[in-house]
């Protein structure tokens, strides 16, 4: 990932968002505009530096820029948490260490154990690009029941979550592909995996992945290229299973502290709803 120019392109695609009039400047009318949203004059006489400082920033040629001047950007551009995180994560990238020879992640004993005590609830691990290093026999059963459930303890074959949304037809069809459910699914995986971009931008792995997924899915290249970015937190989806049937489930997403980038995802349904039903029927099969 090339960090400077992955933070001209994040400010280019948020001024392009803004309308003159949301930022209190007076509209003339489109056909005076050459390009959509704000100029970088209007943003930087919004935000209090100078076009030329401005302009260096969006070029990557500020690295030294001060918080300031990046809440000051931050505001005027309508940033919320964390497309702020991700402006902070682009402008001051993490020191570069000499690249070695990547060792395969790894889950901890500790939390092994913890999801699979979790027995009838649906957990997994993720990985720093969403790749599953562990899932208990719940969420297998949700997620991909068609795959090896063996498949996250290799790490040349284990699933990944963006890989699956964007290339496998049955989470496709599991996350709704006719109701709008898939697509909402997708723009939040690629939200979420340009916020990991931020943080990891020489990760060789994720660097593949969003090749390949720009390669093969247009609708992967087109969501990339809009930068827009979200972290995946609590969140509530309706899965259409072809054994169990249709149900609503939340889902919590929860870093581990210990383990950089990994994080836990449960699932659960509301108790004594028809989509707990649904999921003791699955677990049942």
């Amino acid at each position: 990932m090339e960090t400077h120019a992955d933070l001209g392109a994040f400010l280019r695609s948020r001024r392009a968002l803004l309308r003159p009039e949301d930022a209190g400047l007076p509209a003339y009318g489109s056909s005076r505009r050459r390009v959509p949203g704000l100029r970088r004059e209007e943003l930087a006489q919004l935000a209090g530096v100078s076009a030329g400082y401005y302009t260096r920033l969006e070029q990557g040629q500020s690295p030294n820029a001060s918080d300031s001047v990046l809440d000051a950007v931050a505001r005027v551009l309508c940033l919320d948490d964390d497309e702020r995180a991700h402006l902070y994560s682009l402008a001051r990238p993490r020191p570069k260490t000499p690249r070695r020879e990547a060792e395969p992640e790894r889950v901890r004993p500790g939390v092994r154990n913890m999801i699979r005590s979790f027995a009838d609830v649906p957990a997994l691990v993720l990985g720093r690009i969403g790749d599953i290093l562990d899932w208990n026999r719940a969420a297998h059963a949700l997620l991909a029941g068609h795959l090896d459930i063996g498949s996250s303890d290799l790490p040349g074959d284990r699933p990944n979550i963006a890989r699956l949304v964007f290339l496998d037809p049955h989470t496709r069809e599991l996350y709704g592909a006719s109701d709008g459910g898939w697509a909402r699914k997708a723009r939040a995986t690629v939200a979420d995996l340009r916020l990991i971009a931020g943080r990891f931008p020489d990760d060789p792995g994720l660097t593949g992945l969003v090749g390949e997924l720009t390669a093969a899915s247009a609708e992967f290249a087109e969501l990339w290229a809009s930068h827009a970015v979200g972290d995946c937190g609590t969140d509530t989806r309706t899965y259409h299973h072809p054994k169990a049937g249709t149900m609503t489930l939340m889902v919590e997403f929860m870093a581990l502290p210990n383990d950089d980038g990994q994080r836990v995802a449960v699932y659960g349904a509301e108790p004594g709803s028809a989509s707990e039903a649904a999921l003791l029927r699955l677990l049942a099969t």
